[in-house]
């Protein structure tokens, strides 16, 4: 697999904000959004034994898998060795590239964070819209909950500038006291600067 890096650090986002996490960052992606703020192009070649044995070397039992989009690479191998170790195994994703039956099935917890393509993946637990401010339709995502029931987050897009960031929080403050059923997802990470 093009392992772009692998870490350990704590959840910044969404549901498991807060828990302490080794994250497997996988190279590549087929969406080029500009709000982007991961880089994920370099890799290192590594099978599936040398990311366990790397993973394992961290204490956490949480694993994220992660990109990127990691769906262009993962099949089954990799989260069903995971699960079988004991492991926690979550991706991240944005949903535009179906995976089997039998990957979703190695997979406990799938945070599904859609951009603009169409989302083809066939399980959602969680929701994670990165909201760019007023006027941004979350028509489509007020859908996808309801179809997939997953817990709705929303997230305000870092677009690097403070009093923009200010008013794109704002936004979704607003957003969230007018459609109670979702909830807020900072990026804590970069809040307390932690990888």
């Amino acid at each position: 697999m093009r392992v772009n890096e692998i870490f350990y650090s704590l959840q910044g986002e969404g549901r498991w904000t807060g828990r302490a996490a080794v994250f497997l960052r996988l190279s590549g992606c087929n969406l080029k959004c500009s709000f982007c703020d991961t880089s994920h192009e370099g890799y290192t070649e590594m099978s599936v034994a040398e990311i366990v044995a790397a993973i394992g070397v961290h204490p956490a039992r949480h694993v994220v898998i992660t990109g990127g989009e990691p769906s262009l690479q993962l099949d089954a191998e990799l989260p069903g060795e995971l699960r079988s170790r004991g492991y926690y195994v979550q991706i991240e994703t944005n949903g535009s590239v179906a995976l089997s039956a039998d990957v979703l099935d190695m997979i406990d917890w799938v945070t599904c964070s859609p951009k603009d393509a169409p989302v083809r993946i066939g399980r959602i637990d969680e929701l994670k819209v990165v909201y760019r401010g007023e006027g941004q339709s979350m028509d489509a995502y007020e859908t996808m909950v309801q179809d997939y029931g997953a817990l709705p987050y929303l997230q305000p897009c870092d677009v690097g500038v403070a009093s923009a960031n200010a008013r794109i929080t704002a936004s979704a403050i607003d957003y969230i006291k007018s459609h109670p059923h979702w909830t807020l997802s900072l990026q804590t990470h970069k809040m307390l600067d932690i990888l």
